[in-house]
């Protein structure tokens, strides 16, 4: 009885609106002070324990690097390169955030992140060229989910080190749905325009894609550097994130020149800020995963499982259920903290990669991101755009409806997340 008060309480303060973190921490400490009738120690001996790792000092310098990409003249550049390839179809600057999507996502780790940078370019220029607001906004937030499945991905670290996985390869699964949901949404955004009458923007030239590509290019090799340097044996992926911040600051400065002294204590501030968040959230979620530990609710639950489950294939399918419901109400990385103990186990017993499955989950959780209530880029959007995060929703509908069609593809074809790690074996 006392564990439907503690999910009881875990729900009401989510409800009410108070971030996830402090949920979490609270309800955690509700149990253990008045059920276990421990000491308050114990939760900061386990908060402690949770973020003492090595490998997460890779999210502090992939935030960092991050950061120093965005005030470094990135992003228009990034942005300036897809739109040469996609900008003179029909619907030309839709397709560009989901192009530019996958590139931003490629350096930034986050799908926050993603859609600010996009966003705070694509939004005016959405506008000036005749595209409804609510459109606009709502194809920038699905454009920016996939921040968080193509690497390098701050989600996939934090799901390596709660899996013991190969950061790696997490790194090189998420490549085939990131392209997948890039692409995917791409395509959509052309049907939806050319229905709505929205044209392209100048012609498609060759020399301008050789241009924009050149203009780009030091920022398209940063994920080569870090892939190319992990599976080189050159450094292990936390070495890559702070390798990765030592790049961005360099071409921030010397090649494209648009990164000021003025600006680096903004940049340290957000990337502070940033990973303070996520390791906080990482900390308060494995005081829960003890506690429902400590209550062996993972063996009933993985019990009850493997009664309802008859193979891999609905097991799967009832895996997508659950992470997608819950995406729309915890963050990311706390729903890693909080479920990977509890169903990759069960994963394992049905003959499932923790690769494969690692990236799936980070799939579903990202399309969490952009489903209310609590869809972390609809917020980010709906503050930069200031449309009520109801009419965002409607507007980004048939994004979410091909999306989770993505998905299912991916399950059941599950070459496309381990094609490239077992081709780098």
């Amino acid at each position: 009885m006392i564990y439907f008060v503690f999910f009881g309480i875990l729900l009401f303060l989510i409800a009410l609106g108070v971030p996830i973190a402090y949920s979490l921490g609270l309800s955690a400490c509700f149990l253990i002070v008045y059920h276990l009738d421990l000491s308050t120690i114990l939760v900061a001996q386990h908060m402690f324990a949770a973020v003492d790792s090595f490998s997460f000092l890779a999210i502090p310098f992939f935030m960092l690097a991050g950061a120093l990409m965005s005030y470094g003249g990135v992003t228009k550049r990034l942005i300036n390169f897809a739109h040469s390839l996609v900008g003179s179809f029909k619907g030309g600057l839709a397709q560009v955030v989901g192009v530019s999507g996958m590139f931003f996502g490629a350096i930034s780790g986050s799908s926050a992140a993603t859609t600010a940078a996009i966003g705070s370019i694509m939004i005016d220029s959405m506008e000036k060229k005749g595209y409804a607001r609510d459109f606009t906004a709502g194809v920038i937030a699905a454009g920016g989910m996939v921040g968080i499945v193509i690497p390098p991905s701050i989600t996939l670290v934090v799901y390596g080190v709660i899996a013991g996985a190969s950061i790696g390869d997490l790194f090189m699964g998420g490549f085939g749905p990131g392209i997948l949901f890039g692409c995917s949404m791409t395509v959509l955004s052309y049907f939806l325009c050319r229905r709505r009458g929205w044209g392209g923007e100048g012609t498609f030239h060759i020399k301008n894609v050789i241009k924009s590509f050149l203009e780009s290019f030091w920022a398209l090799l940063m994920p080569v550097i870090i892939l190319g340097g992990i599976y080189g044996g050159v450094f292990t992926p936390t070495e890559a994130a702070a390798v990765a911040s030592v790049y961005a600051l360099v071409i921030g400065f010397f090649v494209y020149r648009e990164l000021k002294i003025k600006d680096i204590p903004a940049i340290i501030k957000k990337a502070v800020y940033g990973t303070t968040v996520i390791m906080f959230i990482v900390a308060t979620a494995q005081v829960f995963g003890w506690i429902l530990t400590n209550a062996e609710i993972p063996q009933q639950i993985g019990a009850f499982v493997a009664k309802i489950a008859p193979n891999k294939y609905v097991f799967l399918v009832y895996t997508n259920i659950v992470l997608l419901m819950l995406g729309t109400m915890v963050n990311p990385s706390a729903a890693v903290v909080i479920l990977t103990p509890i169903l990759l186990p069960i994963a394992n017993l049905f003959g499932i990669d923790s690769i494969f499955f690692g990236v799936l989950m980070i799939s579903n959780l990202a399309i969490g991101n952009v489903t209310p209530p609590v869809g972390l880029d609809l917020f980010v959007v709906s503050a930069i755009t200031k449309i009520s995060m109801d009419r965002i929703t409607r507007a980004m509908f048939p994004y979410l409806v091909i999306l989770i069609i993505d998905l299912f593809i991916i399950t059941f074809v599950p070459q496309i997340i381990m094609f490239l790690p077992n081709l780098m074996k």
